[in-house]
């Protein structure tokens, strides 16, 4: 059979080319299911169809999955420029996006050519003989911004732009003689003294909104402009001499903002910003700064010679700007056996992107299974100066570095449901740790097998005795057990006394204390672990038995013990005038820990049970602590359902009766749609069906753009064919999915913090592998010379076998 001309093979695929839209996401810059670039030695490969990326081992794949055999090829090699090369002026505070900071990058030729498959055949870009549609659809390409690309900079925008409000340069101001002093604040409609807010038009101090847990203020300040339409106030607390940082919000517009006249609109209450500013810099800051430092050489072992390494489960993660605490996490997480063995031993690339949908980037069982390829298999983790040269690697120098590689569509998969890990600002690494595992539940879709998570859950008992004598108990899963730091079990208390002392005698002298003088507590792990089992008053408790409010006596203990004990350190407590402080301490942490003495023995013979709350028709029905349940209330839950769920909790908290109405979920009427029903509506009015809309929403995460683009990539869609990914959280549970065993474990994962809330500063892993430390500093991978195990944030342990 003769063959076709290469020009005639191309023209007759042209159904197989799109022109893309402007609403297309293209991906050029990495492969989807891979870590490969143009810059990689088989470059990349645009689909023409569905604008998706692949490496030259990848993209065969995709032809036997989609049938798709028209690519554009895009290969990159370095090009030789002057060292002199003067440096680019920022005007954007990012790395490596237009307008950031200029990392004097190695500039790169480009190629292009347009490849058909199934046999690679090539066909020169540019050139005018080609078809007109492949032009224009390779120049789309060419011309788009990434997708990769235009996430980032939107993250990076949507962290730092506040606009100027509307309301602020015509501010009516009413002058009726209110003064603002310079502290002693208090809510002027209830005891409140933190978050509170100042109106700029008539003064009044008001309180913030209530959080979903209680916290924060009793939503006098916005109530008070639902009365009165004043539209802006200002945070108490927020208004330093540098003016711009004063935290401004405003009410029609339900955002922070600018005010551009702020310094007049405070002046007008007497409030002179500049006197505001922090002055106690010879003392407790000057002591802050020295600690910080410290944290900072110590957690990070700078100015040691660490040694690099290079190898399988030896890869950094490019920081795609502040995004140290997810790497921190991750590199802990993919150390473990559970996570390793699911998404690398026995799932290969290949399974994954089979299974994945149209759009493998929106699909998290397809970018773990990419994360975890990268880290593990060892394919980047080889010296940066050796990346173009495949170099023995065992040659490197110990000055030799690794690129690493960058997480970005496992980021942007795992924040799609979650507005604050969707931004470029630093977050909390426990809390993201708590949403990665929730996330990976339930796409497990209550499949065992196909669950690591499962590694981590154990479940938590609550024995409650009241003063008749008679107990109830409440269950709990949990993955993380979150640690009280008891001060005051200090061990070095000699030390510290001899410190305060010392302290107050350089401060009497004006004189500064140097960072080897100062000296933090030092406490135990284990007097944590028996803060967690002590027992705790309850007041207020209603007893069932006594048909009162009475005090009663909380004690915790474990039900199941997990293959892998998360620890939370409580290091950063709210002190008064809602400012969070970080605890200066450290944790005595040993290397095998035995908690076997926390296990839960549960119903004991003799004891007798609290009578379940049962409503009443007479004036003596059980009380209802109506403060949890408004609690419940402004999370989306149901009026009676939570009433019923903190009568069944006996009023025991918040935490208790939400985790009593999850576990009833499946009680007729009280399920709840997994699905924005707004974006639901949302894509219905663009004239899709809504059970496509619905599906689509899922297999995106709730990205309305990425739904609407995969409506298109599955015009044969059906709801039939798709598995529902519901939580299969169980939170009143009865134990028989939870692993367990001994109580003995190992330490072999730490997450540090360096700086002075989650917030802000730098989070470092250490991970005990093949036998010794290794440290992972986001790209920087190296043997750990002094791991700080008495700084931790997170600590990682694994049972040991019994």
């Amino acid at each position: 059979m003769m063959e076709l001309d290469p020009m005639d093979l191309l023209r007759s695929n042209l159904s197989r080319v799109r022109i893309p839209e402007p609403t297309n996401r293209i991906y050029k810059q990495e492969c989807c299911i891979s870590f490969e670039t143009p810059r990689s030695e088989g470059g990349l490969f645009i689909d023409m169809f569905n604008f998706l990326a692949f490496g030259k081992e990848c993209v065969s794949w995709n032809f036997e999955k989609t049938g798709n055999p028209v690519y554009l090829h895009i290969k990159q090699t370095k090009k030789i420029v002057p060292e002199d090369r003067p440096s680019k002026k920022p005007t954007l505070l990012a790395i490596g996006v237009d307008g950031g900071f200029d990392n004097n990058d190695t500039e790169y030729e480009e190629t292009r050519s347009i490849v058909i498959l199934p046999d690679y055949v090539s066909l020169p870009f540019p050139s005018v003989e080609l078809p007109e549609k492949v032009r224009l659809a390779a120049d789309g390409i060419l011309l788009a911004e990434g997708a990769e690309r235009k996430e980032q900079v939107a993250a990076w925008t949507a962290s730092d732009t506040k606009q100027v409000s509307a309301y602020a340069v015509n501010l009516q101001q009413i002058g009726n003689g209110v003064f603002i002093p310079p502290s002693g604040w208090k809510c002027s409609q209830c005891d409140k003294t933190d978050n509170l807010w100042l109106n700029l038009t008539d003064g009044v101090i008001l309180c913030g909104r209530k959080n979903w847990d209680g916290t924060g203020g009793n939503n006098h300040a916005v109530e008070h402009y639902k009365k009165t339409g004043y539209p802006l106030a200002v945070k108490l607390g927020t208004i330093t001499a540098d003016i711009e940082s004063a935290d401004v919000y405003s009410y029609p517009e339900d955002d922070s903002v600018l005010d551009p006249l702020l310094a007049q609109h405070l002046a007008f209450f007497g409030i002179d910003f500049s006197s505001l500013q922090k002055t106690e810099l010879t003392t407790a800051e000057r002591e802050l700064d020295q600690n910080t430092n410290f944290d900072w050489n110590r957690i990070q072992e700078s100015g040691q010679e660490v040694e690099p390494i290079f190898g399988p489960g030896y890869t950094g993660l490019v920081n795609l700007g502040n995004s140290c605490y997810l790497a921190a996490t991750m590199q802990v997480v993919f150390s473990t056996q559970s996570f390793s063995s699911r998404y690398y031993i026995n799932q290969n690339l290949k399974k994954a992107f089979e299974a994945a949908p149209a759009d493998p980037t929106v699909d998290l069982n397809m970018q773990l299974t990419k994360l975890a390829h990268g880290l593990l298999s060892g394919k980047y983790s080889i010296p940066a100066s050796e990346n173009d040269e495949n170099a023995n690697v065992a040659s490197s120098t110990k000055t030799d570095k690794q690129e690493g590689i960058p997480p970005r569509m496992f980021k942007a998969v795992i924040a799609a449901s979650h507005p604050e890990f969707s931004s470029m600002r630093q977050q909390d690494a426990l809390e993201f740790f708590l949403h990665f595992i929730d996330q990976v539940e339930r796409t497990s879709s209550g499949k065992a097998e196909l669950d690591p998570s499962r590694g981590f859950k154990f479940g938590i008992e609550d024995r409650i005795m009241c003063s008749s004598g008679k107990v109830a108990y409440n269950r709990r899963n949990d993955y993380i057990l979150s640690l009280n730091i008891p001060l005051h079990e200090a061990t070095n208390k000699e030390e510290l006394e001899s410190f305060h002392k010392l302290k107050a005698e350089k401060l009497s002298e004006g004189k500064e204390l140097s960072s080897g003088e100062i000296i933090r507590p030092r406490v135990p792990l284990e007097a944590c672990l028996a803060n967690f089992s002590a027992p705790e008053e309850i007041h207020d408790f209603y007893s069932t038995a006594l048909k009162t409010k009475t005090t009663a006596l909380k004690t915790a203990g474990l039900t199941s013990f997990p293959d892998y004990l998360v620890l939370h350190m409580r290091k950063f407590v709210m002190e008064a005038g809602w400012v969070p402080k970080k605890l200066d301490v450290y944790i005595d942490v040993p290397d095998i820990i035995d908690i076997s003495h926390m296990r839960s023995k549960g119903h004991q013979p003799g004891e007798e049970l609290l009578p379940d709350a049962v409503p009443e028709e007479d004036s003596d029905k059980p009380w209802v602590n109506e403060e949890i349940v408004s609690q419940l209330v402004s999370m989306g839950f149901n009026h009676i359902h939570c009433q019923k769920a903190v009568l069944n909790t006996s009023n025991a908290g918040v935490e208790e009766a939400m985790n009593w109405l999850l576990s009833h979920m499946d009680d007729p009427g009280q399920g709840s749609q997994s699905v924005d029903q707004s974006k639901v509506d949302t894509l219905i009015s663009f004239g899709f069906q809504e059970d496509v809309a619905r599906k689509a929403l899922e297999a995106s995460n709730g990205d309305i753009e990425k739904a609407t683009d995969w409506i298109f990539s599955n015009p044969d869609a059906s709801v039939s064919s798709m598995d529902a990914t519901s939580s299969n959280t169980t939170s009143v549970p009865n134990g028989a999915d939870l692993h367990d065993g001994g109580g003995k474990y190992r330490l072999i994962g730490i997450v540090s913090h360096i700086g002075t809330s989650t917030q802000c500063g730098h989070y470092v892993a250490h991970i005990l592998k093949d036998g010794r430390w290794v440290i992972f500093n986001d790209n920087k991978v190296g043997a750990s010379i002094n791991p700080p195990k008495d700084m931790g944030y997170l600590y990682f342990f694994e049972r040991l076998s019994d």
